[in-house]
């Protein structure tokens, strides 16, 4: 199959203040001294993949990630702001995401970034009850996010923001709580995540041990959908399994995932996919820096995507969407009928009430909701 060029970019700066105990991303808490050397490292990264295009990237989002890139200090984020917008062409009407924490927050990074093109702010919330967050490790306030999520919608007005449910000890009423607070708020994006404990995670070690306890599944299940309703009130419509949006507002660097569209992406963990090549770069940040700095490939492995992977992929990842999948467009790109490939698991996955067929579009159920993983299982094969 003919891969189009990747129209998405996304950039991994790995620091953190404090490394949370849930979480289970490429990141490193008290390494500030490495950001001088990962600046000359990411630079040069960017710089690469242009030269292998023979020319810069043209894009239509940007997603800057971590870690926490707004832990990076004034001076240090401008230089990286600078690397950014000469490693790219920007398209236009470009959505340009930073990943932020309330914390790291204040009116000359914000002014900062918007004068660069930063149109989109995805502020780790997680929560606004301070209990809960000082179970998450969090070390903002609740009343200082609020005010941050103020503060930030004034310079950038398009503001996403995380919330975590089913924390150790969380009631449905707190969590009601969290919602309504932010469904007050000047965002335009909410993701929701039930709490996960993953291997290699000092949340993992402590419920093994007996120290933390998860919530009964019966109540997140009700949180979720406690989630879905409340938002959706509040007029954040419900377009993918953990993600809410005002009209116009969906994001679209996620929706290029989602459809699998390709993309480039440079960073410690960063994952590409390009020309159905999907290149993972070395999780360590001093490995990365090491292997950058010698000359070597920082990617740490890769795998070629087939069709049929493609054509797979295409529809677990789609079914995700609230809206489903368009079977033919998937067939149009990939040159395989999933209805042909996967049918008994389609007739199986039907006959349980998970997914609704109408023609050749997919989508989950309201039941199916709830069981999206099982589904995306069974179309990955």
């Amino acid at each position: 199959m003919d891969w189009p060029t990747p129209r998405s970019a996304y950039v991994h700066v790995p620091f953190c203040r404090h490394r949370c105990g849930y979480c289970n991303f490429s990141v490193v808490a008290d390494r500030d001294d490495l950001m001088q050397r990962y600046l000359v490292a990411i630079d040069h990264e960017l710089e690469l993949i242009a030269r292998r295009l023979q020319r810069l990237p043209i894009i239509d989002t940007l997603f800057v990630g971590g870690g926490t890139p707004t832990h990076l200090p004034n001076e240090l984020l401008e230089t990286f702001l600078q690397s950014l917008r000469r490693r790219f062409e920007f398209a236009e009407g470009f959505e340009w995401t930073m990943e932020a924490n309330p914390e790291d927050i204040s009116d000359e990074k914000l002014s900062m970034m918007s004068g660069f093109g930063v149109n989109r702010l995805s502020l780790g919330v997680q929560s606004f009850n301070d209990r809960k967050l000082a179970v998450l490790e969090r070390s903002h306030s609740g009343q200082s996010a609020e005010a941050i999520v103020q503060q930030a919608a004034q310079t950038i007005p398009n503001v996403s923001i995380d919330l975590i449910f089913a924390a150790p000890g969380e009631t449905l009423s707190s969590w009601a709580r969290d919602l309504r607070t932010a469904a007050a708020l000047p965002i335009t994006h909410v993701s929701t995540y039930s709490l996960t404990y993953e291997k290699g995670t000092s949340f993992w070690t402590r419920q093994r041990r007996g120290d933390l306890s998860a919530v009964d599944e019966s109540v997140e299940i009700t949180m979720y959908d406690l989630g879905r309703r409340v938002l959706a009130e509040a007029g954040l419509a419900h377009y993918e399994i953990s993600n809410f949006a005002k009209p116009g507002f969906r994001c679209r660097h996620n929706l290029a995932y989602w459809r699998g569209d390709g993309w480039f992406a440079a960073g410690p963990g960063a994952a590409a996919f390009i020309d159905g090549v999907r290149a993972t770069n070395h999780r360590s940040t001093t490995t990365y820096l090491k292997r950058i700095e010698s000359g070597d490939s920082a990617i740490a492995e890769s795998e070629t995507i087939s069709a049929i992977e493609a054509a797979r992929e295409g529809a677990a990842f789609g079914v995700r969407m609230i809206d489903g999948v368009d079977l033919s467009e998937l067939e149009t790109r990939t040159g395989i009928a999933i209805e042909t490939l996967c049918a008994p698991q389609l007739d199986e996955l039907q006959s349980q009430g998970l997914i609704d067929r109408s023609g050749r579009h997919i989508k989950l159920t309201p039941r199916g909701i709830h069981f999206a993983d099982t589904v995306a299982s069974e179309l990955l094969g």
